[in-house]
Parts: structure tokens; sequence; C-alpha cells
């Protein structure tokens, strides 16, 4: 029996549900979800194994229009490091119908890319009128050679499999390179931090789009009991105050939430202690990046 093994880097405009296409492709999760653009914020690989094969998908931030901030700089750079790191297969990804200068940008930047390249239209479920999809298609399949359109739909799941299935084919013949019951290269430290601002976006987003930032400060595993403790970043007193809500009721609904995804990931009780902090101009700061884990 011939077992493939390669890596496939999922990239695209921000916004256009890569990591739960990942997340949904892996069969657990590895990369926090949310409805804000610019979550994914790390290079993550979730890892699918089964007899006839290993893929390790590569999940990596949006890329976009450049911005002045650090961060923003650092996020395009991660994303587009992938295309150019021994990668076999590219999966770039767009939502529905729509079609944006960022979207253009990404297929721009593939232009040069000599692997295979399978387009997949995301978040079909959304499209009101199907007509459209089928000139949708016929445009951009006139735009470069990909090996496969795949239309999906990767919150409900809807044809991921097929995804997956002409994917693998595309992969070189090799060995595993991960365990089998591997899912992702992160630790449990790296996802306890991810899960807390999980929840920071989803329950502020709209408040504090991109100035939250969390770090592990103490993580102490015990019998039957972890111990983690997490720093929340944020740049002026004003966003502390935020976070911490009305006698400090929203810190302590994201740190529930946290740690109930936490205890299910560990299996075991959690102890979670979350501290809001202030450090200034943060995100716009290459020192302070690289010190907050964004190499």
């Amino acid at each position: 029996m011939i077992h493939r093994c390669g890596f496939v880097a999922v990239v695209g405009r921000p916004n256009v549900g890569k990591s739960t296409l990942v997340n949904r492709l892996v069969g657990q999760r590895v990369s926090i979800t949310a409805r804000r653009p610019q979550t994914t914020r790390h290079r993550i690989l979730g890892i699918r194994t089964t007899t006839e094969s290993q893929t390790i998908y590569i999940d990596t931030p949006g890329l976009h229009r450049e911005g002045k901030q650090a961060m923003s700089r650092y996020l395009n750079r991660t994303a587009a490091s992938v295309l150019g790191e021994g990668v076999d297969v590219v999966v770039f990804v767009v939502s529905g119908t729509q079609w944006t200068e960022e979207d253009e940008g990404v297929l721009q930047r593939l232009t040069s890319v000599k692997i295979p390249v399978v387009l997949v239209i995301n978040k079909i479920d959304l499209v009101k009128d199907k007509k459209t999809l089928l000139p949708h298609l016929e445009h951009l399949a006139t735009r470069r050679e990909f090996a496969h359109i795949v239309l999906l739909s990767a919150l409900s799941g809807k044809k991921v499999d097929t995804l997956d299935r002409v994917i693998v084919p595309l992969l070189p013949e090799g060995v595993a390179q991960y365990p089998e019951d591997q899912v992702t290269d992160r630790n449990v430290r790296f996802l306890a931090a991810e899960w807390v601002r999980e929840k920071l976006i989803r329950h502020l987003g709209a408040e504090l789009p991109y100035a939250i930032s969390c770090e592990v400060e103490q993580f102490v595993e015990g019998k039957g009991l972890t111990r983690i403790g997490i720093v929340i970043w944020v740049e002026r007193p004003g966003q502390k105050t935020i976070v911490i809500g009305k006698n400090g009721a929203m810190l302590k609904c994201i740190g529930q939430e946290a740690r109930e995804d936490l205890e299910r990931t560990l299996g075991c009780k959690v102890f979670l202690e979350t501290w809001v902090r202030v450090r200034e101009g943060w995100s716009n700061n290459d020192q302070l990046l690289k010190q907050f884990g964004y190499e």
C-alpha cells in the first residue's frame, strides 16, 4: 500500500474561514475561531492521520493589505512564509462569491507558486443565489490553473471530506512525520493562552479588536489538577477596565469559558487565574511582539 505524507498550506484573506476549515479537517479544535478578521496570529499545524496518509495542514493568519502596525507586518510575514517552505500543496480559501482586493492580492502571491493549488469556495451555504456560483467559478478558473476547485461549508462540514480526498493524491509518497494520535504541533501552554484570547475576541472584539495578547505566566500540572495563570495584556488603562467588566463580571465569564475548554482538552480539573496588565503600544513594538511569542 502506498502511503502519502505532506504539508498543505491553507491561505486566504482574513475571515474566510481558514481556521474553521482546518479544525474540521483535523476533527479537533487546534485553532481558535471568531467572527473577527485576524483572529489567527500564529502558524499552527493541524495533523490528520489515516492508515493511508498523513496530511499536515498549516493554518495561517489572513493575508491582508499591510498596515503600519508591527503586528500587521508580522501577520503578513507569517502567512506569506509558508509559500516557500517545503509545502507540497496550497489550499486557497475564498468566501462564497465575494472577491475583494485582498483576495486579488493573495492570488497574485500565488502566481509564482509551482506546486498544486486547490481553490476552496467556502461558506457556500451563505450564497443565496446559487446561480451566481457558476459564472464566479468560470471566471476564477481563467485566472490560473487550479488542481481542483471544491465548494464546501467548513462551519457545517458539508463537502469537507471532498477536499481531503482530492488533496491526498497530490501529496508525495512518504512515511508519517508525527505520531498517529498527535493533532497539532502546539503544546497545552500555547493552547491555554489561545483559548483565553478566543473568549476575549468573541466577547469584546468590537471594543478591543487587536489590542489583546495573552501570555502564560504559570503552568503547574498536578495529580488530577492543573494550575494555570495567564496575563492578559492590553495597551491602555481604559481597555483594562473593559476586560475586567463591572465588578469583575466580564473577566470571570471569560475565565470560566476558557477553563471549561481546558478541562476538556486536558481531561482533568483546571484552576485558572487571569490578570489584566497594561503595556502601552505593545502591538507596534517589534521587541515586545517577540517577548509575547510573535516570532
